[in-house]
């Protein structure tokens, strides 16, 4: 697979996406850059990474034969991708936070942003997951995924943090050691190209048992807060849809981006 290696960037999911935009992209081509300027994370927020540190990188999918409506899948093989790769290193406590973030005991050490190239009528961009698998999505989301980015960022020797991060942590924090960013990246994008090969070769259900047997705080009381309401509930599970399933009395589920974790 190309790897194209950058000394800065904006957004290494940006770069990608310019490569798809300009009819440049390949599967499975790799951005990895040692600085990012403007680095995302999941709704809206900015990924902070010290320059030279830690590993940020996109990885271009052409994601046939999955569909739109499928989403979640390529999101839960990237999560399994990062928990596979850190878990190596880190051993124990290592955990997939809903929906794809990285978590060793309570902090976190990754996650991953997944942007989607979209062709209908209209080329339109969004970030992962948008909606859940549905029968009544599935009229919605028949038009071709032409693309997608899975952008991953992950914390390796960075030791010092901003104040206003919560609960960060770094691979050098955990094991003492110092690590080749750039052979770490390459080491994630062939884990994740096996992954996405057996997604396609043999289906979900492995992938999707591992995501929930790691899954953060999962038989665990957790608060959460929807709207303006923050609620104390268990962590049950996650839907094959990518709904998080939690149980307070009653079982509900809930949708990436209609709650947010009270930690």
């Amino acid at each position: 697979m190309p790897f194209i290696e950058l000394q800065t960037i904006d957004s290494t999911n940006n770069y990608a996406l310019s490569r798809i935009h300009a009819g440049l992209a390949q599967h499975g081509m790799v951005i990895f850059s040692h600085e990012q300027t403007a680095g995302r994370g999941q709704r809206g927020k900015e990924w902070v990474s010290s320059e030279g540190l830690n590993i940020a990188l996109s990885i271009i999918v052409n994601p046939s034969p999955l569909n739109v409506a499928q989403q979640f899948r390529l999101s839960a093989c990237a999560a399994v991708t990062i928990y596979r790769f850190f878990e190596k290193y880190a051993r124990n406590e290592t955990k997939i936070k809903w929906p794809n973030d990285l978590y060793w005991k309570d902090r976190k050490a990754g996650g991953v942003l997944i942007e989607s190239i979209v062709t209908s009528r209209a080329e339109t961009r969004h970030a992962l997951p948008v909606q859940p698998e549905s029968a009544e999505t599935g009229n919605a989301l028949s038009v071709p995924w032409s693309w997608a980015v899975v952008g991953i960022g992950i914390n390796i020797n960075q030791t010092s943090f901003p104040a206003g991060l919560q609960n960060p942590v770094s691979l050098r924090q955990i094991t003492g050691n110092h690590y080749d960013t750039v052979e770490m990246a390459k080491e994630i994008c062939s884990l994740f190209n096996d992954q996405f090969t057996q997604l396609v070769n043999t289906g979900f259900d492995e992938i999707f048992a591992a995501y929930i047997s790691n899954l953060y705080k999962r038989n665990e009381k957790v608060k959460l807060k929807k709207d303006n309401r923050v609620f104390e509930t268990t962590i049950k599970s996650v839907s094959p849809a990518g709904r998080l399933i939690v149980e307070h009395g009653i079982e509900e589920e809930f949708d990436f981006g209609s709650v947010e974790w009270v930690m």
